[in-house]
């Protein structure tokens, strides 16, 4: 069980490394934190296009919380930490299963500051 969550964390460290340098990155996965889970937010994107995306190159993601998986709103974990509605909206959610190798994280970290640029010049849905 620990080298699953070591090789869950290692992945999930290696996307954060990548995301770190984009613009007003925010991270809302703190330590301690399930190894993995990587919950992030980018101002001015609209998560819905961020998840979309992601899908165009064949990779999973969300924007809420798990249980709200399919909701199209603003976290209400989000809001209960303080988060700004508005910040909250271009909230993103990875989730590191077992299938996940390091290869997909990589991939993902060279994907992701590009889809967050395109998203953010598609600028958000609604004020």
């Amino acid at each position: 069980m620990e080298q699953e969550a070591a090789r869950a964390r290692s992945i999930r460290d290696r996307i954060w490394e990548a995301a770190r340098n984009i613009p007003e990155v925010r991270r809302w996965t703190t330590e301690p934190a399930l190894p993995g889970h990587l919950h992030l937010g980018f101002p001015g994107a609209e998560g819905d296009s961020l998840i979309m995306l992601l899908d165009g190159r064949g990779e999973d993601a969300s924007t809420g919380s798990a249980c709200s998986a399919g909701v199209n709103r603003a976290s209400h974990v989000l809001a209960a930490m303080g988060v700004d509605a508005q910040v909250a909206r271009g909230a993103l959610r990875l989730t590191i299963g077992p299938d996940v190798t390091l290869e997909d994280a990589q991939r993902v970290a060279g994907e992701l500051p590009g889809v967050v640029e395109q998203a953010r010049a598609a600028g958000m849905a609604f004020g």
